[in-house]
């Protein structure tokens, strides 16, 4: 049976009931199948798997497929594989997300310090000021805008 898995991936899990132990006393590691009779299929093997101190210790994780057709199980196993890297890189856009409102903030920051400086006053000030002045031309523009319509 470890032949069929001869090329796995490794990681550790806790689905292993917390008794069972490899022939090394080490709690069995949780891998993934790499062969082409079991693509993608889980199994728990000896921690030391792939070096010469190997126990054998090896049980599938997964139940068997039975009579399901290989390729649906194979398919299935993409379909989950995909749905982990649509969140890997929905996690990703996120991150390049947030940067980038990082740097627009830090390019406000540098607007506003420049501004600051070229007026020698505080940005509260300047915002004031550009208020003020455009409610002036708003006003202007409804007071011109009225004389027009007036008959």
């Amino acid at each position: 049976m470890a032949s069929e898995s001869s090329r796995s991936s490794r990681s550790r899990g806790s689905g292993q009931k917390r008794g069972v132990l490899c022939g090394h006393g080490e709690r069995p590691v949780l891998r993934v199948s790499g062969t082409k009779e079991n693509p993608g299929r889980r199994f728990w093997g000896c921690v030391y798997y792939e070096v010469n101190e190997e126990c054998q210790f090896f049980r599938w994780a997964d139940p068997e497929a039975g009579s399901e057709d290989p390729h649906v199980t194979r398919l299935k196993r993409k379909v989950v594989a995909l749905k982990a890297d649509v969140k890997a890189s929905e996690w990703k856009l996120k991150v390049a997300a947030m940067l980038c409102l990082v740097g627009w903030v830090e390019d406000i920051a540098m607007k506003v310090e420049m501004v600051e400086m070229k007026y020698d006053c505080c940005f509260v000030s300047v915002l004031v000021m550009h208020n003020l002045y455009y409610r002036v031309i708003a006003q202007n523009h409804i007071h011109s805008r009225n004389r027009y319509t007036k008959t």
